[in-house]
């Protein structure tokens, strides 16, 4: 949990220093706070999560999926394992894409990089869980 509140606030921290995103006055040292961003966060579970030629097709469609125009930021992780029952490491990927509002979000659902990405993908996973969250 401790790496990805990191992860989290490093990100936030870029995107307000290009301007993608505000930082509160109030944000303490060392802690950024995002606001006014739209958090789209997908588990994924891989049918085969052993497999390394799947891994390796499932990693090249997210790097595709990454270079549509309206994320601003994104990460493509993998699990870490954990013995506390809080964390769930069942996963095979995590993707998190950053965007600046709900309508970019509702552009990025229909982009032909994203529809493609699930055609070319989907064969490849047994489960997909979506968070999307905006303050």
């Amino acid at each position: 949990m401790e790496d990805r509140r990191n992860f989290v606030m490093k990100i936030a921290a870029g995107m307000a220093a290009t301007g993608f995103m505000s930082i509160p006055v109030q944000a303490n040292t060392g802690q950024v706070q995002l606001r006014n961003v739209f958090v789209h966060h997908v588990f994924f579970w891989l049918k085969e999560p052993k497999n390394q030629e799947v891994r390796l097709q499932f990693e090249n469609g997210l790097q595709k999926l990454i270079t549509i125009p309206e994320i601003q930021s994104s990460h493509i992780g993998t699990p870490v394992e954990s013995a506390r029952e809080v964390v769930d490491d069942s996963f095979s990927y995590s993707y998190m894409a950053f965007f600046k509002n709900k309508e970019d979000q509702s552009i990025y659902q229909t982009h032909p990089v994203h529809l493609k990405f699930i055609e070319d993908c989907q064969h490849l996973w047994e489960k997909v869980i979506v968070y999307d969250a905006m303050d």
